[in-house]
């Protein structure tokens, strides 16, 4: 199974202002939509990251290599994608006449992270710290003002900042992973025998059964993740059926 971990920038939205305190702001006076800036990605378990950007290609050819690469993933990891970066990336497609890429299970860590446990924080850079695996490059919002005017230590900025959030996500993947509800089964690309539905290992012990409605099923705990998961068909069990 290929899995992408994905993370993109964007440019904010500008306009004409009258104030700087709850000021609404109608169509008339925006000046700019926000778009993607840029992105970093990598194939979970390998090394390289890829990065792209407006500066470096352009729009088109920017997303072009996003969408090549989200066509060819089985399942998509992000923090918070759900809501932001692939409505996001969606958009530009549109916009840019691209084909919606394939469908892909998409991996929102954030809502395993806020449903599942309680961190005084759900931001990705402070459960990152918390588990150990690194954390944000510090940066201002003159980082985006540098990049979108073409100031070349900026832009370089950013991609170390877009690259280092792929290096943590795929960090906190690691560690959340056992406890996602729903993940994309490893099981349905892996030819031969029963494998952990979360990471894909073959090791792991029978730890007791699952009780359903429909049955009872042998119960296992992944030796490599900690996953715990059920045998694919119920035991054999004695039925008895009362006629009177």
């Amino acid at each position: 199974m290929k899995i992408l971990l994905l993370d993109i920038e964007t440019a904010p939205n500008t306009a004409y202002v009258w104030g700087i305190f709850k000021e609404n702001i109608p169509l008339a006076r925006l000046l700019e939509s926000g778009y993607v800036m840029c992105y970093s990605a990598k194939w979970y378990g390998e090394d390289k990251i890829v990065f792209d950007s407006v500066w470096n290609s352009g729009t088109a050819k920017m997303l072009e290599g996003i969408h090549s690469m989200m066509d060819e993933a089985d399942a998509i990891v992000h923090y918070n994608g759900n809501r932001f970066d692939i409505p996001t990336l969606n958009k530009e497609f549109l916009i840019n006449n691209f084909p919606p890429p394939s469908p892909a299970k998409q991996i929102d860590l954030y809502l395993t992270v806020k449903k599942v446990f309680k961190f005084v924080s759900n931001k990705l850079d402070y459960v990152a710290q918390q588990l150990g695996v690194g954390k944000k490059h510090y940066t201002s919002f003159e980082l985006w003002v540098g990049c979108m005017e073409g100031d070349e230590e900026s832009q370089q900025k950013m991609e170390e900042y877009n690259k280092n959030d792929v290096v943590i996500l795929e960090g906190v993947y690691n560690h959340v992973k056992p406890w996602i509800k729903n993940h994309a089964n490893h099981g349905l690309y892996t030819e031969g025998g029963l494998v952990c539905p979360n990471c894909g290992g073959n090791h792991y012990t029978k730890r007791g059964f699952a009780f359903t409605h429909a049955g009872k099923y042998q119960r296992f705990q992944c030796k490599g993740c900690g996953n715990w998961f059920r045998a694919k068909k119920a035991e054999q069990t004695n039925t008895f059926v009362n006629i009177n």
